[in-house]
């Protein structure tokens, strides 16, 4: 395997999304689907969730396994060539993310995690899971995949 080029891998990390993810646009066609309705990427809430529920006073993040560090997942590698960046960019996004959670909680919002390794083994029961906790109480839902 060639190790890219320093403008090849800039051009190739240019054009990774933030947002309407492959992940994300499947998740929330598929709950679309049984009725759910939402705002997307709501800007005035931390975070910026990529799923709001008003109605269910619910938000939903929709977390690449490899950019948020999901624990155990075979997606969540490092890079071989400038690890010490690597590190620091990922454990900012892992300290961003739980200061959102925390935040979303505290004003009174239930927050969701789904991990994409998640949607890639299984979408049924990923949004069976998902349409279940928007249905219920529970404050806090992390669904993921970790073999």
């Amino acid at each position: 395997m060639r190790i890219p080029t320093t403008p090849q891998r800039s051009r190739m990390m240019s054009s990774i999304r933030g947002k309407n993810t492959w992940p994300e646009r499947t998740l929330r066609s598929l709950l679309f689907a049984r009725g759910f309705r939402y705002r997307l990427h709501v800007r005035k809430l931390p975070g910026s969730p990529d799923l709001v529920f008003p109605k269910h006073k619910a938000v939903i993040f929709v977390h690449g396994c490899f950019w948020h560090r999901h624990e155990g997942c075979r997606y969540t590698t490092t890079p071989k060539t400038n690890e010490d960046f690597w590190r620091h960019k990922f454990q900012g996004n892992v300290d961003r993310d739980r200061r959102h959670a925390g935040m979303l909680l505290a004003l009174g919002w239930r927050v969701g995690v789904v991990w994409e390794c998640a949607l890639k083994h299984s979408l049924e029961k990923a949004t069976q899971t998902v349409d279940e906790w928007l249905h219920g109480n529970d404050a806090v839902l992390i669904i993921g995949q970790t073999d």
